[in-house]
C-alpha cells in the first residue's frame, strides 16, 4: 500500500506527521506522491480561517488527481470542526488525541467500502499523548523531537488551546532517552518542538525548566546538535542563555521569539504576555550572550486596532533590531477567537500593504545577516538528499540554508564549510 502525508501548520504538526509516516513504514507501507496513493493523510492546521481553507483545497486536490484515494482528515483542523472537516470524499476524521492512531486508521479505510465516515475525535486532557514512532529523520537530515504540547495562555487571536488542549510536557528521561536513540541512528540535528515550548517543565512533578532540558540533553548529544523552535520573549531567563552558552556548538546559535507586535496597546488587546521592551531587551541580551546569533521572530500585521501610530511604532522597532529575519502574518479573523469579535478592523488593503512592508524588511535583515557571514566558518548539517536538479544543499546552525560546491562525504552529516563570495555557496573545509 502506498501513502501519502499532507503537513500544514507548525513544527509540531509536522512532527506529528512524520510520526505517522514512520509508523506507516514501519507496517510495510511506502510513502510517495499522491499520484500513486491509495491512502492520503491531510493533517491540517486550524490557526486561521486560510490555514483550513489550503487543508479544504487540498481535500480537493486529492479528489482531482486521484480519485480512488481514501481521504484522513487529521489535525487541527479536524479536531476544531469534525463535521466541517468530514467533506465529501473523507473517509475518515481523527482529532490530535487520536493521532496516534492514523496509521490503524489508513489501514482500515482501504479495507472498508467508501460510503461511511469514522470520526475518532476524543477529548484533550492532561496527559500528553506522543508516539515518537521508529526513527525516521526528514529529507533535511534532522529530527522533530516533540517535548511538549498544548497552551495554557489565552492570546485573543488564537484558537490553539481550544485545538491542542493544556499544556503537558514528556518527561525529561523519555525525551533523553529519545535524543539518545535519534544521535545513536545517526541523527546530527534535533528540534525540540511544542506548541509552547518555553513552557516546558511547569506542569512536572517536580518543576522544571527549559534551561535545565537544554542542560540536559546536552550532555547526550555526541555530536549532534540541538535547535530550540519559537519561544516567547519572556520567557528566555538567564538560566536558558547560560545553558545555551554553556552548550557551546552543541546547540544552535538561533532564537526564534514571536513578537506579533511592537505596540504595547496592540499587545494588550492580543493578551500576549510580553510588551514590546521586553522583546527588545531579550534580544539584545540574547546577542550579547550568545555573539553572532540569529535572531528571528513572528509579527502579525494589521490586527484590529493597529492604527498608523501602532504600525509605524511596530516597523520602527523592527528595523532597528539586529534581526535575522521575520515571519510576517497579515491578521485573519479565527472564528471562535475574542480578535474574531473586534469591531475596529484595519481595511484589507491596509493589511496588504503592511505585510508587504514588514516582508520587505525581512528581506533587508535577511541580506545583511547573510552577508556578514561572507567568509566565515559555518557548522553546517547536509541534507539527506539532493534536491530535482541533483544540486546538495545544508542548513547552518543560525537557520541559514546554503548550496554545496561539492556533494557532501555522507548525507545528513555535519561539517564546517566557508561560505562563499556569492552569500550562497558553501565550500567545506
Amino acid at each position: 500500500m502506498r501513502a501519502t502525508i499532507l503537513n500544514f501548520g507548525c513544527r509540531l504538526n509536522a512532527a506529528e506527521g512524520e510520526a505517522v509516516a514512520a509508523s506507516l513504514r514501519a507496517q510495510g507501507w511506502e510513502l510517495g506522491s499522491i499520484a500513486d496513493a491509495d491512502v492520503v493523510v491531510v493533517n491540517g492546521c486550524a490557526i486561521t480561517q486560510a490555514a483550513e481553507a489550503d487543508a479544504r483545497a487540498a481535500v480537493r486536490r486529492v479528489q482531482r488527481a486521484r480519485p480512488s484515494a481514501r481521504i484522513v482528515a487529521a489535525g487541527c483542523w479536524a479536531e476544531a470542526d469534525p463535521q466541517a472537516a468530514a467533506l465529501p470524499g473523507v473517509d475518515a476524521v481523527v482529532g490530535n488525541a487520536d493521532k496516534t492512531e492514523l496509521a490503524a486508521v489508513a489501514q482500515a479505510v482501504v479495507m472498508r467500502p467508501r460510503g461511511t465516515i469514522d470520526v475518532h475525535v476524543s477529548q484533550l486532557h492532561r496527559r500528553l499523548v506522543v508516539d515518537p514512532g521508529p526513527i525516521d529523520p526528514d529529507a533535511r537530515g534532522r529530527a522533530l523531537v516533540k517535548v511538549q504540547d498544548g497552551c495554557d495562555y489565552r492570546c485573543s487571536f488564537c484558537i490553539v488551546p481550544r485545538v491542542r488542549g493544556p499544556s503537558r510536557s514528556l518527561s525529561l528521561v523519555q525525551i533523553q532517552a529519545r535524543v539518545r536513540a535519534l544521535v545513536a541512528a545517526g541523527v546530527r540535528e534535533l528540534v525540540l518542538t511544542g506548541i509552547h515550548l518555553g513552557t516546558w517543565g511547569r506542569d512536572l512533578v517536580p518543576r522544571r525548566s527549559l534551561a535545565e532540558l537544554v542542560v540536559a540533553l546536552a550532555e547526550v548529544l555526541d555530536g549532534a546538535r540541538l535547535r530550540l523552535s519559537s519561544i516567547d520573549p519572556h520567557e528566555v531567563d538567564d538560566a536558558l542563555l547560560d545553558a545555551m552558552v554553556a552548550a557551546g556548538p552543541r546547540i544552535c546559535r538561533h532564537l526564534h521569539l514571536p513578537v506579533q507586535s511592537c505596540d504595547d496597546g496592540v499587545l494588550a488587546r492580543m493578551r500576549r504576555a510580553h510588551r514590546s521592551a521586553t522583546f527588545v531587551a531579550t534580544v539584545h541580551r540574547a546577542l550579547e550572550r550568545l555573539g553572532t546569533a540569529a535572531i528571528s521572530s513572528d509579527v502579525i500585521a494589521g490586527f484590529p486596532g493597529e492604527d498608523v501610530a501602532a504600525a509605524e511604532r511596530t516597523l520602527a522597532t523592527l528595523t532597528a533590531l539586529p534581526l535575522a529575519y521575520l515571519h510576517v502574518f497579515p491578521f485573519s479573523v479565527r472564528p471562535g477567537t475574542p480578535a474574531a469579535e473586534f469591531s475596529d478592523r484595519v481595511p484589507a488593503a491596509t493589511i496588504a500593504a503592511r505585510s508587504a512592508a514588514l516582508r520587505a524588511l525581512s528581506d533587508q535583515h535577511a541580506a545583511r545577516f547573510r552577508g556578514a557571514l561572507v567568509g566565515t566558518s559555518l557548522d553546517l548539517v547536509a541534507h539527506r538528499r539532493a534536491d530535482r536538479r541533483g544540486q546538495w544543499w545544508a542548513r547552518s546552525d543560525h537557520d541559514v540554508r546554503v548550496r554545496l560546491a561539492q556533494p557532501p562525504r555522507e548525507p545528513g552529516r555535519r561539517f564546517s564549510a566557508l561560505l562563499g563570495a556569492d552569500g550562497l555557496t558553501a565550500v567545506e573545509t
